[in-house]
């Protein structure tokens, strides 16, 4: 079953003194491309992080963001008491105040706060990691979901193809024997008398150059590829996008050789419904 490259997750975690809150996001493209945003404290699991999100999306633009929300009394910041009391000194030499007033100044000072870099505990990461794979599993079935949708789509359209070459089918004999008229009536109105059996020789080359056997056959054949590849496991848009292309090659070759109005009119159908499937086709995982 296909997959969309669209897809959102989010797992928010409650720890001792933190709130940690996991999103994904993922739009399509041709390769995966991840972006991730997190406190610097867990950079060094960054790597770690990329290699589960390309396992499990394989493909796609992801935004990857970890937020940290402290709720407790832990804390990384610390006030530098002896700088802050010469910033205050400093300051009662420059301007009028009160305690309070050059404290609200002082402390925006630079050095007034140290931010001590925290090393990664393994059993809180364990924790977050979990959550990670749980954010991970919500977006795989938000695309699972959006790839239903678009699964019935590209069914109803390539069924809706079937149905147009069925109608091409029928109308075939009728069109050769328009030609074959048309070719008589020129005949006729030079008023050349022709070697009957030549005249037919002709007019059997010229309708072989204007057979569409083969093109049926093989876009029928293409229609049944698509279908059963999409019902296929695995991750299969570009190899869809492929025989898309294929389909088109032979909607196309059989609009050129037509060369008859009514028929044409339904090849331009089947190709409206297949840009509709190409245009679906570029969020296919």
């Amino acid at each position: 079953m296909i997959q969309s490259m669209t897809g959102y997750g989010k797992s928010v975690i409650q720890l001792p003194t933190k709130k940690i809150s996991i999103e994904l996001k993922s739009l399509n493209s041709k390769n995966l491309d991840v972006n991730a945003r997190m406190p610097s404290m867990y950079r060094a699991k960054e790597l770690d992080i990329r290699k589960t999100l390309a396992k499990h999306l394989v493909r796609g633009k992801i935004d990857f963001s970890l937020f940290v929300e402290i709720t407790g009394e832990d804390t990384s910041s610390t006030i530098n008491k002896t700088v802050v009391k010469e910033y205050i000194k400093q300051l009662k030499d420059v301007v009028d105040g009160n305690e309070t007033e050059l404290l609200k100044m002082a402390i925006r000072l630079p050095d007034a706060v140290t931010t001590e870099r925290d090393d990664i505990d393994e059993n809180e990461w364990k924790v977050i990691a979990q959550e990670i794979d749980s954010a991970v599993e919500k977006i795989v079935a938000y695309r699972t979901d959006e790839g239903q949708i678009l699964y019935e789509d590209f069914v109803a359209r390539i069924e809706t193809i079937r149905s147009l070459l069925k109608r091409v089918i029928e109308m075939d004999p009728e069109r050769i024997d328009g030609v074959r008229a048309r070719l008589e009536k020129g005949i006729a109105d030079i008023k050349e008398k022709v070697d009957e059996n030549r005249f037919e020789q002709e007019l059997v080359y010229y309708i072989e150059k204007f057979d569409i056997t083969e093109e049926k056959v093989r876009l029928e054949n293409h229609l049944n590829y698509f279908l059963s590849t999409i019902d296929s496991a695995g991750q299969n848009g570009k190899k869809l996008g492929f025989i898309a292309q294929e389909i088109g090659r032979e909607i196309n070759t059989i609009g050129s050789k037509s060369n008859y109005a009514p028929m044409q009119k339904l090849v331009v159908q089947m190709k409206d419904e297949l840009e509709k499937i190409k245009e679906q086709m570029l969020n296919v995982l």
